[in-house]
């Protein structure tokens, strides 16, 4: 069956020829055909010339996501769930679950992120596992279609204890679809989950937790930081659920104060540091810029920045890079020479080079030398897939400064 064609505007392929999923309108030439929800369509050239295959959103300005790069292949069930099954093949070979195809997630204690939308070719579906639990994000209205073989798969495949499902408001308005947030499969669990990551217990709220409930990218980061305070005086600002400060302090840090604006994420994190017996932290509840604004703030030998999204897309990256810039050349004010800075960020719109010479700035304005010692991404359980820049988000620079 021939399928409707949305034709790119002229000199407009390139992205796509490279194999971006995106297609946002401003790509794609005048036409006052509009198709319904979840529409397989063909994306050509202006002259016909076939360029990928994708599905269509008439209320999402990102109109068509592209899955596939061969005009034989049909976007059927069978399609994504071999993509789903592809992605967890990738989790194994790394080896975040058992190495038996056939093994279920019963009996795991760790956590992985087994589907990272673009990076494995499923623009729009995140699927993270917590021990023996699965916590679902739909970030694409065409995804939301298809959700409920997905889940089914997921259900027969790996044989969760739960499957809770999340939907972001924002993104929901933007796709123009409904906002599903809990349980979809199997049986709440009575309270939090625990995992384990980096020899610590840890606890998610599968339920009231932000994203997909942790911060899974961050897990190997924690551990390259903590060799670099041993014995230090830490403070980890947008510290979430304990994330860094708790790997730092279990490591050998003098002590540590986690600074978060959300009292939830706090008493997760002090409720990390007891289930652990760290009792080498302090946390305190602050707006992140002005508690590193304060005059009177704590000395400390090093400065953890882990930072929220300060950049959805291109038009905000100025605003970011604004924002990253103060927060770091508060942080570095208190810093001792000889102290570290570990400072991230998770804009995927913000480049690697862009964060690099944010903090070129930095080092100018405040005049101190800022020498990286290590520059880290995501995990491996959050592949990069070279085709789509955006899925190399997490920039991570741990860095002394005299």
């Amino acid at each position: 069956m021939k399928l409707p064609s949305i034709i790119v505007k002229p000199s407009r392929q390139f992205p796509f020829l490279a194999r971006h999923p995106w297609v946002h309108s401003s790509s794609l030439a005048e036409s006052k055909e509009v198709y319904p929800l979840g529409q397989e369509v063909d994306l050509v050239q202006h002259d016909g010339t076939w360029l990928a295959r994708g599905l269509y959103n008439p209320s999402s300005g990102l109109k068509v996501r592209l899955y596939s790069w061969d005009r034989n292949q049909n976007l059927d069930t069978d399609f994504f769930t071999t993509k789903v099954d592809q992605a967890i093949a990738r989790r194994r070979l790394a080896g975040f679950l058992p190495g038996d195809p056939q093994a279920t997630l019963e009996g795991v204690l760790t956590a992985s992120r087994l589907i990272f939308s673009e990076a494995d070719g499923l623009s729009g579906l995140i699927v993270d596992q917590y021990a023996d639990y699965l916590v679902v994000q739909i970030a694409a209205g065409v995804i939301q279609l298809r959700q409920e073989a997905i889940l089914d798969f997921l259900q027969e495949r790996l044989k969760p204890q739960a499957i809770f499902l999340r939907t972001d408001a924002k993104t929901a308005q933007k796709e123009g679809i409904e906002q599903q947030e809990g349980l979809v499969r199997g049986t709440a669990p009575e309270g939090a989950i625990l995992y384990q990551q980096n020899g610590l217990q840890l606890a998610v709220d599968l339920l009231h937790g932000q994203k997909t409930g942790g911060y899974l990218d961050q897990r190997d980061n924690h551990a390259a930081a903590a060799r670099y305070l041993v014995g230090r005086r830490v403070l980890d600002v947008c510290c979430y659920a304990g994330g860094f400060g708790l790997v730092a302090a279990a490591a050998g840090a003098a002590h540590v104060i986690g600074v978060d604006s959300s009292e939830k994420a706090l008493d997760l994190a002090a409720a990390n540091a007891a289930r652990n017996q760290l009792t080498n932290l302090s946390f305190e509840k602050a707006d992140c810029f002005d508690y590193l604004a304060k005059a009177d703030r704590p000395e400390v030998d090093a400065v953890i920045l882990d930072p929220p999204r300060f950049a959805g897309s291109r038009r905000q990256v100025d605003a970011a890079l604004r924002a990253y810039t103060k927060l770091n050349r508060d942080a570095i004010r208190g810093l001792p020479a000889g102290g570290i800075l570990v400072t991230n960020s998770c804009s995927g719109s913000v480049s690697r080079s862009d964060f690099m010479n944010m903090l070129v700035n930095v080092g100018r304005k405040e005049n101190r030398d800022i020498t990286v010692l290590e520059t880290r991404t995501a995990a491996a359980d959050h592949p990069l897939r070279i085709s789509c820049p955006e899925s190399d988000y997490l920039k991570c620079f741990i860095c002394e400064v005299q």
